[in-house]
């Protein structure tokens, strides 16, 4: 059995806690320090049970503090060299990763962390270089597809194999294109490197997943160009189109952008 908590998941700041009976690791800690350990005391999650820290790109609200919480608890950081690389170069991560403990993954190579087997994965997005996970353990399967301007084949093939999967909606086109984003960043989010829409979202799950799909989180929703029920009901909508009907086939829930939402037990 897993133990999964979002403690954030938008533009305000990233980070998902994932664990076992015996181990824990966290995806992305772009929440502040002060407010994290708030939220784990809250939850009674002990942050020295948290041996990892994956990362999946160098934008803030991915990595805010993870040169912070990697110093204090003394937790080595897992990303591709080009993402180690983004980091050190972020202006606004004022605490950098120690070089010891900078530890580096390979895309499409599998790697087992403790308890966690991991699947790192290319994501498209305008980073120096943007991943998704798959990760097993105890039997259960859970992805993570966030910050993904477009739907490639991996990820297909992630989705179809996730039993848990928390993937993103970020906005609705016609919020965004009749909102108060200029121009140009109105098409860096459209743009194949940008940010799933809601539309994009449910045409990837009910096209890809399988039987074996048992609960699904939308993340990283904008707040200004979407709406938690807007996002819930245009994928709803179109899994039923399919003839997946949530809540019955599998779950449909929405993380929450500046507090917790979970912790769920996945099985």
């Amino acid at each position: 059995m897993l133990k999964f908590i979002s403690f954030g998941s938008g533009s305000s700041g990233n980070c998902y806690y994932l664990a076992t009976a015996t181990d824990a690791l966290m995806i992305d800690i772009g929440v502040g320090i002060r407010s994290l350990k708030k939220h784990c005391r809250d939850y009674g999650v002990q942050l020295n049970s948290v041996r990892r820290l994956l990362i999946t790109h160098d934008h803030a609200d991915h990595i805010k503090s993870v040169g912070s919480f990697s110093y204090e608890y003394k937790v080595p950081v897992y990303a591709t060299p080009l993402v180690h690389n983004g980091i050190d170069h972020n202006y606004c991560i004022t605490r950098k990763v120690a070089d010891e403990m900078k530890k580096n993954l390979e895309i499409g190579r599998p790697i087992q962390l403790g308890d966690f087997s991991v699947l790192p994965f290319a994501v498209p997005h305008d980073a120096s270089e943007n991943v998704g996970y798959e990760i097993q353990a105890g039997g259960v399967t859970f992805v993570i597809i966030t910050d993904a301007g477009s739907v490639t084949d991996e990820m297909k093939e992630r989705i179809a194999r996730a039993n848990y999967l928390v993937i993103e909606a970020n906005h609705d086109v016609e919020m965004l294109k009749s909102g108060p984003y200029p121009e140009y960043l109105k098409k860096r989010i459209l743009s194949s490197s940008g940010h799933l829409s809601n539309e994009d979202c449910g045409k990837a799950l009910a096209e890809n997943m399988s039987e074996s799909l048992r609960h699904v989180w939308l993340c990283h929703l904008s707040e200004e160009n979407n709406h938690p029920e807007l996002a819930r009901k245009t994928v709803e909508t179109i899994l039923k189109s399919y003839g997946i009907i949530p809540g019955k086939d599998m779950e449909l829930e929405v993380l929450k952008r500046t507090v917790p939402t979970g912790a769920y037990e996945l099985e």
